[in-house]
């Protein structure tokens, strides 16, 4: 969560319920079981992007280290 909490991406999504992105519990339920999910999330954390959960654009992270973007994305999928 300090990863998280660093990058800024607390400002639009929390675990449980959705703010202006999606809650990443339902990140999780959606791509479980999806071998591609790792690498799809961590391709839109680093490109962005919109309409896949409404019309506000996920802003793009093409500075973030692919090793924090790994870890990141990871800790998302993991959630139940």
């Amino acid at each position: 969560m300090k990863l998280a909490k660093d990058i800024g991406c607390l400002a639009c999504h929390s675990i449980e319920k959705k703010l202006l992105g999606p809650a990443w519990k339902t990140v999780a339920q959606i791509n479980r079981g999806n071998p591609a999910a790792e690498a799809k999330l961590m391709d839109k954390m680093t490109k962005g992007g919109s309409g896949v959960w409404g019309s506000i654009a996920m802003p793009a992270y093409p500075d973030l280290d692919e090793e924090k973007n790994r870890i990141l994305v990871r800790f998302i999928l993991s959630l139940e």
